[in-house]
């Protein structure tokens, strides 16, 4: 079974979902799981996933959706963490990409949502762009597991994540000829700790990139960690379900 653990396809780009849902079962994705970033796009992912038996969701704010937040205290997103097949609080975190001016409140939230995701015994999603450091500061010794989501970090702390029991998330840029460090990382962390992804409809995988991502393309990441380990891409599939079943449940 193929699983797709981080994708956004309630994406207007979509003009066809059920298509893009279909193309991702003929093509062995068998689970996926859709991932809110603000109240919005939550509410679209809780949608999806009560209509497809199969799609499961996580919810939360994100870092560069923050200023935006006009309820102070994310009533609307504990009233979503009480509906069914809600499995991780995400995608949370930190981003100094694109504004470094208001790393206070993105740090804020972040820890908001970690005392969340402890009040209701879920694991979190993490979105870090540009801040390890201070996300590894922050999630180290907080309490809850969770994933790196589209990890980008070095080799070093993807050791040190691990060894804290944290997972890391395996997209399309595995596939890309020049992604030395992904390469490298998914070489030396034991499969235990991976898990895949697409982030769809960003960051498409070797030979669509460019192009709009669909969770269909779980599985060239799938081969591509199994070519870099020299495993077979059964063996891969097998222990990412068993890890996608430790972490999230399903």
């Amino acid at each position: 079974m193929i699983i797709d653990t981080h994708m956004h396809i309630y994406d207007d780009r979509y003009l066809d979902k059920e298509k893009v849902i279909q193309n991702a079962l003929d093509n062995g994705v068998e689970k996926m799981i859709v991932i809110g970033y603000d109240k919005e796009s939550s509410l679209k992912a809780l949608e999806l996933a009560k209509k497809y038996d199969f799609i499961y969701l996580a919810v939360g704010l994100h870092p560069s959706e923050v200023l935006k937040e006009e309820d102070k205290d994310l009533g609307w997103l504990t009233d979503i963490l009480d509906k069914e097949k809600v499995i991780a609080i995400g995608e949370i975190g930190l981003d100094y990409y694109w504004d470094k001016s208001f790393i206070d409140e993105q740090k804020h939230y972040f820890k908001k949502q970690i005392e969340l995701a402890k009040k209701y015994n879920l694991p979190i999603i993490i979105h870090n762009r540009d801040a390890m450091q201070d996300t590894f500061d922050i999630i180290k010794d907080c309490g809850v597991r969770g994933v790196l989501h589209c990890y980008g970090g070095s080799l070093e702390m993807a050791r040190e994540l691990v060894k804290k029991g944290w997972y890391l998330g395996i997209g399309g840029v595995v596939t890309f000829k020049n992604a030395r460090i992904i390469k490298e990382v998914v070489k030396e962390i034991d499969l235990r700790y991976l898990i895949t992804e697409t982030d769809s409809p960003y960051l498409a995988p070797t030979p669509h990139r460019g192009e709009l991502n669909e969770p269909a393309y779980t599985k060239y990441v799938v081969s591509e960690i199994a070519s870099i380990k020299g495993i077979t891409i059964d063996e891969v599939e097998k222990q990412v379900e068993e890890n996608v079943k430790n972490l999230f449940g399903i």
